[in-house]
């Protein structure tokens, strides 16, 4: 286009889908037609407005082609006779062409009027009118009347011209009025959501206690650079089928919007699942109830509908108008609120177009507070003990000087983490032992023992010192830090580049042998009322920076310490605005000098967790009570444990029939050979194995089951007394299941391995070998456990 202002500047693509989409914006498909060259194209000459060598066209064409400048100099100078007008918006040479054509070997001193055309880039317009028919158009300087040939030509390409210019104006206008459209239901939908949580506010206490329908969305609303790197996105958004089980509650019904398409298999199992409810309160397998009027599942037609943009769920549902109109039916006169996961603006356009309330955080703050710099602000205000580190962290530099500035302060600390803001499961983590390849390291320890803690603060080897650590680091950390996800990340560039993108935090691992990561799950209700919900210890299959499962409930942390520490995070969340389901991750070890216990805030996820919904399914199956407050899961007695305690108390009034119960859930196993057996030839071998749940005991192993098409992922839950019998029967289904599915040389993905091992570590004994024992000798396995 012409920089004189003959044509009007296009407006931005706002676009940032890699895939071309079916339909374009009236803008793009006007770029298309013209022919409009990006800024990282090589330069386009006019020579209406560019014909001298001073021109910037010329100065970024002579950059990009130093080498053969003068012969294309030379190729283009002979476009300038072209007839006059004619280079608007016809003749625009192209550099690309220009240096190409100049460059080969074949191109003498004198081009031909061939060559010359043959650079302008809309060539084919030129040659129209330079060869009409019956008209011999000539370069400028040739006679009056093929001047005005050619005159003519051009008056009729600037009327196409004055066309395009008054379609770009009103596509223009036309994309104006959509953004204020949009922004106005941004808006509208904001208010409502505002306006709808203060009535649930005013009738929780009713509502909490009355019939209700409560509707989980298992959205994963991160930002569009997450959810492309989430691999199997829909799956992950519905590894939280316990959520069903809210329907413990008898006023309660449930509709679970589900990102995948069950199969009637899979839609019959979970029926069949819930419906074990009676039966787990009497203990007789025939007490089995039909609850399908209680619970939903439902599919939005939209799944399949864009299978390349990464939509989170919200979004699919949002564009499902029949899921949509089935809900408005089921949800007619009655009291009901949307559960979602990590909220997104389209949770509250779906609420809006449902009329319900959300219980969750205004998508903004949710985003906010989430990220890991978000939560360490969230930490700070609530006064928590933290681990040494930094946020907000944006630049190669920042990154540098307060690393080495961290690293004088706390010597003593060996491993340092890198956390991604926006990443979540460890999948944006990097870790490096520093400590241990930092060469002044012995030097500076010289020097501070030579100084009191005062002299050292003020002291000029100090200064040195920190001289020093920052001229390594930038060569120990190419070198020797490690992502968790080497696949999206193999190598510390590539790291870096998306840690500086996004911004992030350095953080310190603690110095113990002994780390145990728990995780607490709160809820901030209506009325403010903060309240814990679940507590796990997470299990780490698959390295100490990724949880892979979860022993319900917590015992790592004193109850009465974790549970000051959640209500002052939960009273600094709720000054910020979070309302709903959240989680927080906390490291507990011993300090290596005092043996003291010390406990760290380290993550926080304002979304319902995977915890959570195992929880749902762990109270469900054994109709049992959690307390947080001091970590006390129980359950009611057994079969046996009743006719023992009948015994024990003949004459007396005995006690409240309720026992202990602990377990062990992980929603993260998988294995490759899962995809070649069906789910009921695998149900078969596990109870011909002696995997499976038993009614009257309350206790046994439950299945989660999550697609029918892969079939590699699954979910297990295993029930017991003690937390030593569930680990070791937790692991030994996986030894069970994997002996059965795997052929003799197994090429494929699967953690089972890993978690056995991680479960052997906690249990300080080799679980092969208890496995060998119970099967060859059970009665002295049975001594053992007592």
């Amino acid at each position: 286009s012409s920089s004189k202002g003959n044509t009007a500047p296009l407006p931005p693509s706002h676009s940032t889908q890699k895939s071309k989409p079916e339909w374009r914006h009236p803008a793009q498909q006007l770029e298309s037609e013209v022919h409009i060259p990006s800024q990282t194209q090589d330069p386009c000459l006019d020579w209406a407005t560019a014909v001298h060598q001073k021109a910037p066209a010329f100065l970024a064409l002579q950059h990009h082609h130093p080498s053969s400048w003068r012969r294309a100099l030379g190729l283009l100078e002979p476009t300038k006779k072209l007839p006059k007008g004619l280079t608007l918006p016809l003749a625009t040479t192209d550099g690309q062409k220009s240096a190409q054509t100049a460059r080969d070997s074949r191109f003498k001193e004198n081009p031909t009027k061939n060559h010359n055309v043959s650079v302008i880039k809309n060539q084919s317009g030129v040659e129209k009118i330079l060869h009409r028919a019956g008209q011999g158009c000539r370069w400028q300087g040739s006679s009056a009347g093929m001047q005005r040939c050619c005159e003519h030509g051009l008056q009729q390409q600037q009327q196409w011209a004055a066309g395009v210019i008054s379609s770009c104006w009103r596509s223009r206008s036309h994309l104006a009025r959509l953004r204020k459209a949009l922004r106005g239901a941004r808006h509208r939908h904001l208010e409502n959501f505002y306006s709808r949580a203060k009535h649930l506010a005013a009738n929780w206490n009713r509502i909490r206690t009355s019939r209700r329908t409560i509707i989980h969305i298992p959205s994963l609303g991160y930002p569009q650079h997450i959810r492309e790197h989430i691999p199997d996105l829909p799956l992950q958004q519905n590894l939280q089928m316990g959520r069903l089980c809210d329907i413990l509650d008898a006023n309660v019904d449930v509709i679970y919007i589900c990102p995948l398409a069950l199969s009637e298999e899979l839609l019959q199992y979970y029926h069949k699942l819930l419906g074990l409810q009676a039966a787990v309160r009497s203990g007789n397998p025939e007490d089995m109830a039909d609850l399908q009027d209680r619970f939903k599942i439902l599919t939005p037609e939209a799944i399949n509908s864009f299978p390349e943009h990464h939509l989170c769920l919200a979004t699919v549902l949002k564009y499902s108008p029949r899921t949509l109109q089935r809900l408005q039916v089921l949800l007619q006169g009655r009291d009901a609120y949307l559960v979602g996961g990590l909220p997104h603006l389209d949770d509250l356009a779906v609420a809006d177009e449902l009329q319900v309330p959300l219980l969750g955080s205004e998508p903004a703050v949710a985003q906010l507070y989430s990220t890991k710099s978000g939560s360490k602000r969230i930490f700070a205000s609530a006064g928590v003990p933290t681990p040494p580190g930094e946020w907000d962290i944006h630049s190669r530099e920042q990154l540098l000087r307060a690393l080495g500035h961290l690293v004088l302060e706390h010597l003593e600390v060996q491993r340092w983490l890198f956390k991604v803001d926006d990443e979540r499961g460890g999948n944006g983590t990097a870790f490096c032992d520093v400590i241990s390849h930092l060469e002044c390291h012995p030097w500076i320890l010289r020097e501070r023992q030579g100084h009191s803690p005062e002299g050292w603060r003020d002291s000029q080897a100090r200064e040195l010192a920190l001289v020093k650590i920052s001229q390594e680091l930038p060569g120990l950390l190419a070198q020797h830090v490690q992502p968790v996800n080497e696949k999206r990340f193999p190598t510390w560039e590539k790291f870096l580049q998306t840690f500086l993108t996004q911004g992030g935090v350095i953080e310190a691992f603690p110095c113990s042998a002994s780390v145990a990561t728990v995780t607490v799950d709160l809820l901030i209700e209506p009325t403010g009322e903060v309240t814990l919900v679940s507590s796990g210890d997470q299990l780490h299959a698959e390295g100490p920076l990724r949880a892979s499962g979860t022993t319900i409930p917590q015992r790592s942390v004193d109850p009465e310490l974790l549970k000051g520490l959640c209500l002052r995070i939960g009273e600094a969340c709720k000054s910020k605005g979070v309302l709903g389901y959240f989680s927080v991750d906390f490291v507990a070890f011993s300090h290596p000098q005092t043996r003291e216990q010390q406990v760290w805030a380290t993550d926080l996820d304002l979304c319902y967790s995977d915890q959570l919904a195992l929880t749902q399914l762990l109270m469900y199956m054994t109709d049992g009570n959690l307390d947080c407050a001091s970590s006390c899961l129980q359950g009611p007695l057994g079969a046996k444990e009743s006719k023992s305690q009948q015994v024990q108390h003949q004459g007396t009034k005995p006690p409240a029939p309720s026992s202990p119960r602990c377990a062990v859930a992980s929603s993260q196993l998988r294995h490759c050979s899962l995809s070649g057996i069906s789910y009921s030839l695998l149900f078969h071998l596990c109870q011909a194995r002696g995997v499976g749940f038993d009614l009257q005991e309350k206790q046994g192993t439950i299945f989660l089951l999550y697609e029918d098409q892969k079939r590699h992922r699954l979910g297990m839950i295993t029930i017991g007394e003690d937390l030593q019998g569930v680990l070791l029967t937790f692991a030994r289904n996986l030894f069970i299941i994997h002996q059965e599915i795997s052929a003799p040389n197994m090429q494929g993905e699967t953690n089972f391995k890993m978690a056995i091992r991680d479960i052997e570590a906690i249990l300080g004994v080799t679980a092969e070998n208890k496995l060998r024992l119970e099967e060859e000798q059970p009665w002295e396995a049975d001594a053992l456990k007592e």
